[in-house]
């Protein structure tokens, strides 16, 4: 869906501006793409925004992540149905979520610091919104379903995002994360530590998956703000977040390889370097500790 009228843009416009706040600084003359300004654009951010916005790496990112029929089944058991629900879908980048999961929602809010990314998302059916997922321009309790799929990890205070997040949702509705890395799965130490930055080198070399240059890597290794050994979320924070704010929360750890067998408590097997390096590391590979993400699924009740 392109928009190249000015009949088009007030679409848009009528559409999102109802759920935008009295006083965020929001311009509409961008064709379509409404845009909030930047809190702090961080190298992190530059990173996503960059990496989602180049025309290669995004479709690819498109077509391989987060689009099996496992990811489906878990996302489908965890949200249900779209339709005619009001959906905002923070770090949307290309559209990815939606394309996997697909659906009728009433209104199909993508935001993200990529326009790049927005341009494609919008083509699905995104009604597109650039801005900082830490100061959304939104207003407070109108979603039915907000959704952060591998997000979190992407923002330079995780905290500060989730809280954003959960300000969006109705009471009655829901918030679901997903992918994003748990850190007592990913605390790599001493040589675990060592080897698991060694294999850069080699994805380079083997033009692995996001490795196929210099270039590519180091935008990915930027973006993923909170995505490498010793780093990660937990559950507690969470718990420590959402409950307050009147959500009941469930954390299913997972390792990307289950649907919605997740939401029934099996997190699955890890790939074997993975367990090489927890072992390594002294975390049981076996455990729910040592499930490489967390997938959050809270309703507020309040």
């Amino acid at each position: 869906m392109e928009l190249n009228t000015v009949q088009d843009v007030g679409v848009v416009q009528n559409a999102l501006a109802t759920y935008i706040r009295e006083d965020a600084q929001v311009d509409w003359s961008d064709a379509g793409m409404p845009k909030s300004p930047i809190k702090e654009m961080t190298p992190g951010l530059e990173a996503n925004a960059y990496y989602f916005g180049h025309p290669e790496w995004a479709q690819n990112y498109f077509k391989y992540c987060h689009r099996s029929k496992r990811f489906q089944s878990r996302w489908r058991a965890a949200t249900g149905p779209w339709d005619d629900l009001i959906v905002v879908d923070i770090g949307c980048g290309p559209g990815n979520i939606f394309a996997s999961v697909k659906g009728k929602p009433r209104l199909l809010i993508g935001v993200d610091v990529s326009e790049g990314g927005l341009r494609m998302a919008e083509k699905l059916g995104y009604r597109p919104l650039l801005a900082d997922a830490h100061a959304l321009p939104l207003k407070d309790g109108f979603a039915d379903l907000v959704v952060l799929n591998a997000t979190l990890h992407h923002c330079d205070h995780m905290e500060e995002v989730l809280k954003e997040a959960a300000r969006l949702v109705k009471p009655g509705g829901l918030l679901v994360s997903d992918h994003d890395p748990q850190h007592s799965a990913w605390n790599f130490k001493g040589i675990a530590w060592l080897l698991w930055q060694a294999r850069l080198l080699i994805y380079r070399v083997i033009k692995k998956g996001f490795h196929r240059s210099g270039d590519e890597q180091s935008c990915v290794l930027t973006s993923e703000i909170h995505h490498d050994a010793g780093k990660g979320l937990n559950r507690e924070m969470f718990h420590q977040i959402l409950e307050p704010l009147g959500f009941e929360v469930q954390i299913h750890p997972h390792n990307h390889n289950l649907g919605s067998e997740v939401l029934g408590g099996n997190w699955g097997r890890s790939e074997r370097k993975y367990r090489i390096a927890q072992w390594l590391s002294g975390v049981n590979p076996n455990s729910p500790a040592g499930a490489l993400s967390l997938m959050c699924v809270a309703r507020r009740v309040r």
